[in-house]
């Protein structure tokens, strides 16, 4: 017997012209996405609390209030919602990130 979903399991998002992409998806920790992030710089606004740690490659970071810091492999930020942060990365970059 086929199980019918009333919503797509996984949703693909596009930002930046196609230069940063994910794939949500639902895990034991609540929502999260999956994504690369193409070399550049970006801006991202938040509606609500994100949990972003880094998969592969180092990305450039700047939260509300501080000073750039680099991320890499397996470090993690938070980011508030209703806020927005940049980054910026010289090659590309993977993370998956955590919503509350």
């Amino acid at each position: 017997m086929q199980s019918i979903q009333k919503e797509p399991f996984m949703k693909h998002n596009v930002y930046f012209e196609g230069k940063v992409q994910s794939l949500g998806l639902a895990t034991a920790q609540g929502p999260a996405t999956v994504g690369v992030i193409s070399p550049g710089k970006f801006t991202f606004s938040t509606s609500t609390e994100e949990r972003m740690v880094i998969t592969s490659g180092t990305l450039k970071v700047k939260l509300p209030g501080k000073d750039w810091a680099v991320m890499k492999i397996n470090n993690e930020f938070i980011v508030s919602a209703k806020a927005s942060f940049d980054v910026e990365a010289d090659a590309d970059v993977s993370y998956i990130c955590y919503y509350r």
